[in-house]
């Protein structure tokens, strides 16, 4: 059985937040709480955002709502940072559209897919940080007032509007890079690390010359991973249960720990792209083997 904890916004209404937690949890507990997709949808008339300004950040006080210290989705505990400096990860983004237009997003404003706007599980809200898209180089600053994405694998959401001009919509994921931009922190001061969320998470500082887009859209490497274990044992049991299957690309990764250890991570790739892991994971789930996360490397 299917554990999640629900919030409504301190108005009372549910934030776009809840509202798809809601969706999501009505279809988990349906499906047996195999991996899933929503589906979402633009405007009913095409748009042209190709000549939308950049967003220009601003220093803004820390939201009111939106930012408790830990909050738990489907029985998964998330923690909020207390800054987002030095964050920086590549993963996959999706985003989100006319189902939660015009609903209250985490911080209490209204979500407007003609904005440009995203929603993260764990950055302070408002944050603002730029999106590349690592298959088209495209690049983008948006205004993080949301929380989502909670389908595994993702790393953000972005509005409509963004994800149009990032070339994410026609896609519908695309994998990417988001980093952080601290518009009042004052040139040569040195950041700190960002929680490392279970994605690749680097640190810079701002002192440092930020890379250009073509040298940091380099391919992602995306996995299914089943398990991790400390006994290879353990590993090699389901290694040899996912062979069975006849699924390819099937190996045990290894690393080592902080205290001497050896995890070994049973994982299933490289794949393709995110809707290829999607189904992918689909088939593991429905095969009884577990509910799979998508990992980079």
């Amino acid at each position: 059985m299917c554990d999640y904890q629900l919030h409504t916004s301190p108005h009372g209404n549910l934030t776009t937040a809840t509202y798809r937690l809601a969706l999501l949890a009505s279809i988990l507990l349906a499906s047996g709480c195999g991996s899933i997709y929503m589906q979402d949808s633009g405007p009913n008339h095409s748009m042209d955002f190709s000549r939308v300004p950049e967003l220009i950040p601003k220093v803004e006080p820390r939201s009111k709502y939106g930012n408790p210290k830990t909050y738990t989705v489907l029985g998964k505990t998330y923690k909020v940072m207390d800054s987002g400096d030095g964050y920086v990860q590549r993963g996959i983004a999706s985003w989100y559209g006319k189902k939660f237009h015009g609903r209250r997003t985490s911080s209490g404003e209204t979500y407007n897919m003609y904005g440009m706007t995203a929603a993260h599980k764990s950055l302070p809200l408002p944050a603002y940080v730029r999106v590349t898209n690592l298959d088209n180089k495209r690049s983008i600053i948006v205004r993080v007032n949301d929380r989502g994405p909670f389908h595994e694998g993702r790393i953000i959401d972005l509005s409509y509007a963004a994800a149009s001009k990032l070339g994410v919509v026609e896609t519908g994921t695309a994998p990417v890079e988001v980093r952080i931009i601290n518009p009042g922190r004052p040139s040569g001061a040195i950041t700190h690390a960002a929680k490392d969320t279970g994605l690749k998470t680097t640190v810079i500082t701002a002192a440092a010359t930020l890379p250009t887009v073509e040298a940091i859209a380099t391919p992602l490497k995306l996995y299914l991973q089943l398990g991790a274990f400390i006994s290879r044992n353990n590993a090699e049991r389901l290694h040899q249960q996912l062979t069975e299957t006849q699924i390819p690309q099937i190996h045990i990764h290894e690393s080592p720990r902080a205290d001497n250890n050896t995890v070994y991570r049973v994982r299933i790739g490289p794949l393709p792209d995110a809707q290829a892991a999607d189904q992918l994971a689909q088939r593991v789930t429905q095969l009884g083997l577990g509910i799979p996360q998508i990992v980079n490397d």
